[in-house]
């Protein structure tokens, strides 16, 4: 899912994708298909499949030279920028038997298991040991993005996050969710356990995949205890929005429930999760615990501790809002480099759409002039700035669309940035790539600049943030008073 989630990320800017994989279900190739990416599934067994030396190279199915050699052919000759690898099963010998096609390597990783030959790394998940876990297993030049602040989240979950909040009132709602497949069955453990300690008011959601293997049996459970059933469903953001209370599993749900604040009881349900709950736990991220033995009467103690407790829950949820914003994937693509939006100079044809721009509640909130710009006024403005060597305006085009405006206020050797968005565009990162796309034409058109500042207004927290990530440094503070 992490993967799809970046391909499409990639795909709404423009870019090609293609994945290559040993092994697809057809419902996942069929998805593959239906959102317009793609796919080359690799076929062959090697007689030598199992004798791997990585703890997880039994899931190859192959040896590591025989599947670079099967990933060359699916991505023929072709000039690829970036080749993403997410396998446990693989390491730099797979990577290093690639390098030569490929202009670069990105792995998606949180095992640390293993070495690695990349030149950018991913691991999303939060560690006490995030900083030190890759030392060694990847080269200096290697660039880490570490923790929850890369999760890869779809899209549903940016845009849902305006609805989510601190969980501080009584639990009414509760989530049931433990992956699409949850071979275990955790789901129905949960679900009876649940119908145990059920109280007036209390609404349940749980949410399976179509190939639980034990679907039928929790959809009888689900119908007979008066609980929502969702198969399959699309709308797993908005049920974490609503859930005041969520029982699931770690990995990557893990931070689609940080990003809606969802307090969780979470439960370690494969290996390659135990040291992440734990780690997160530690950090107020989920509630956790060892689940060794006699697991059904350790759910229903805790769960009990969780609804009596509204001060842990608020604790939890406050700590996951912090940590994950949803914007992880934009973070990815901006570390990618792959830049889609191309800027030009403003034209006299562009002085409607700036004009309305301009004039747009969203953008003259955050201005240093909030008033109302009259035509004849901006008419002036524009032309002046077109005439001016001094004062560069850049519209900002991706697919044809204008996407924003960048405005260079030159003096000396220096130059004052101002940005905006298209009024209606929220697309995560999309400023960043907007801001960095700029920078890069003003260093090739006007070499004489070396240092670009930017003014924001005290009261805007966001432009603060903005430039903040994006490498500028905070150099001074103006304090205004009113005096009369």
């Amino acid at each position: 899912m992490r993967c799809l989630t970046l391909a499409e990320e990639l795909k709404r800017r423009g870019i090609r994708t293609r994945f290559v994989m040993r092994k697809l279900p057809d419902p996942a190739r069929d998805i593959l298909r239906a959102k317009g990416h793609e796919n080359i599934v690799l076929n062959g067994k090697d007689s030598d499949s199992n004798s791997g030396d990585l703890a997880h190279s039994h899931w190859l199915g192959v040896t590591q030279e025989a599947d670079a050699n099967d990933t060359l052919r699916a991505l023929g000759k072709e000039d690829w920028d970036w080749l993403m690898v997410d396998h446990y099963a693989l390491d730099a010998r797979w990577e290093s038997a690639v390098r030569p096609h490929v202009k670069k390597i990105m792995v998606i990783d949180d095992l640390a298991d293993r070495i690695h030959d990349c030149d950018l790394l991913l691991d999303q998940n939060f560690f006490t040991d995030m900083s030190s876990r890759y030392t060694g297993k990847v080269s200096e030049q290697c660039q880490l993005l570490l923790g929850p602040r890369y999760a890869m989240l779809r899209k549903e979950f940016h845009d849902m996050r305006v609805k989510a909040k601190v969980r501080e009132s009584p639990v009414k709602r509760i989530l049931v969710f433990f992956g699409g497949v949850d071979s275990a069955n955790y789901t129905g453990l949960a679900v009876k356990t649940l119908s145990d300690q059920s109280q007036d008011g209390l609404q349940v959601d749980v949410v399976i995949g179509a190939l639980h293997p034990y679907r039928k049996t929790i959809e009888s459970e689900c119908a007979a205890f008066g609980f929502n059933c969702h198969i399959q469903t699309e709308r797993i953001a908005e049920l974490m929005a609503e859930a005041d209370l969520s029982i699931g599993s770690g990995g990557s749900s893990v931070w689609e429930r940080c990003c809606m604040g969802l307090p969780t009881f979470a439960i370690c349900a494969a290996e390659n999760q135990r040291k992440q709950l734990r780690d997160a736990g530690t950090e107020g991220f989920v509630y956790t615990v060892e689940m060794e033995a006699d697991l059904s009467a350790k759910i229903k103690r805790h769960l009990r501790t969780l609804l009596e407790n509204p001060s842990l829950r608020y604790l939890i949820s406050n700590n996951s809002l912090k940590a994950v914003d949803g914007r992880g994937v934009a973070r990815v693509v901006r570390a990618l480099d792959c830049r889609t939006i191309n800027v030009r100079p403003a034209r006299d044809i562009d002085s409607e759409n700036v004009f309305a721009w301009r004039n747009h509640p969203s953008v003259k909130k955050n201005s240093p002039n909030p008033e109302t710009i009259t035509w004849n006024g901006h008419q002036k403005w524009l032309s002046a700035v077109l005439a001016s060597n001094d004062k560069l305006l850049l519209i900002g085009e991706r697919l044809n669309a204008s996407v924003g405006v960048v405005r260079f206020d030159v003096k000396d050797k220096e130059a004052e940035v101002s940005i905006y968005l298209v009024p209606g565009l929220d697309e995560p990162g999309l400023g960043g790539e907007l801001l960095r796309s700029a920078e890069l034409w003003l260093a090739e058109n006007r070499p004489d600049i070396i240092r670009i500042h930017a003014n924001v207004l005290g009261a805007n927290k966001h432009s603060q943030n903005f430039f903040l990530e994006h490498k500028y440094q905070k150099e001074r503070i103006c304090y205004v008073k009113e005096v009369r």
